[in-house]
C-alpha cells in the first residue's frame, strides 16, 4: 500500500477526475496543511481512503457558497497533538509554524510547541508500552530547525522538533511549508539521527514498512 502525502500546493494531477486511475495503489492520505478543505474532501471522496491531517499556518475556517462555515475538512481525521494506528503504522501530528505575525492560523513560539509535544507525550508513552516503539511517522507543517528551512523567518523550522526526534525517534518526519516554488535547491529528503525527514510540499507517494529499522 502506498501513502499519498500532500501539502501547500494544489496539484492538477490530483485535483482531477482521473485521480483514481493515477493513484490506484494509494490506501491512505496524509496532509501536512495549508490546503483548501475542498481539496482534501475531493481526494478522500474520489479515492475512498482515510485521510489524516495537521493544520498549516494559513488554515482557518472556510465559508461555503451555501453560507455554511467549515472549521475542518469533512471526512478527514485530525492528528493535532494525538496519534493513531493505521495498518500497523503509528502516526502522530503537530501542525502550525513558527510565530511570525498575529494573523489567524496556527503559529507558535518554541515554548508553545514544546507544550504541544508534552500534550502528545502520554500517547507516545502508551504506544511504547503496547507496541515497543513510540512512533513511526510524525506529520508536521513546519520543518525542524536547520533542516529544509526556507529563506526567511516565517519558514524557519522548530528547534522543538529536533528534541522530539532525539527523544522519540520517529522513523519519518513529513512536513510541508517550504514550497518548491521558492527556488530552494537544497535536498528534499534528509536524515537526522534515526529519522528520515521528508518535505512533501506539493505531493509525494511513499511506502512504509512498519517493521523497517532506520539506521542512525
Amino acid at each position: 500500500m502506498q501513502y499519498l502525502t500532500v501539502s501547500d500546493e494544489i496539484v492538477p494531477a490530483i485535483y482531477s477526475l482521473n485521480i483514481k486511475q493515477r493513484f490506484t495503489s494509494v490506501g491512505c492520505v496524509l496532509s501536512c496543511g495549508d490546503l483548501p478543505y475542498y481539496y482534501l474532501e475531493f481526494i478522500v471522496t474520489m479515492l475512498c481512503v482515510p485521510c489524516y491531517y495537521v493544520l498549516g499556518n494559513h488554515d482557518t475556517s472556510e465559508q461555503m457558497e451555501t453560507g455554511e462555515v467549515l472549521t475542518a475538512p469533512r471526512g478527514c481525521v485530525t492528528l493535532e497533538a494525538t496519534s493513531t494506528m493505521h495498518e500497523g503504522l503509528l502516526i502522530a501530528g503537530l501542525g502550525g509554524c513558527v510565530r511570525y505575525n498575529q494573523e489567524p492560523g496556527p503559529q507558535y513560539t518554541e515554548l508553545e510547541m514544546l507544550l504541544h509535544i508534552w500534550r502528545l507525550a502520554p500517547r507516545l508513552a502508551v504506544n511504547h508500552l503496547r507496541y515497543g516503539r513510540y512512533l513511526d511517522v510524525l506529520l508536521t507543517h513546519a520543518p525542524p530547525y536547520g533542516i529544509h528551512n526556507g529563506p526567511d523567518r516565517p519558514h524557519r523550522g522548530f528547534r522543538a522538533f529536533l528534541m522530539f526526534m532525539k527523544l522519540f525517534a520517529p522513523r519519518y518526519l513529513i512536513h510541508g511549508h517550504v514550497h518548491r516554488s521558492y527556488g530552494i535547491r537544497g535536498p528534499w529528503e534528509s536524515r537526522y539521527r534515526r529519522t528520515v525527514v521528508i518535505n512533501t510540499a506539493g505531493y509525494r507517494l511513499l511506502s512504509f514498512d512498519p517493521a523497517e529499522e532506520i539506521a542512525p
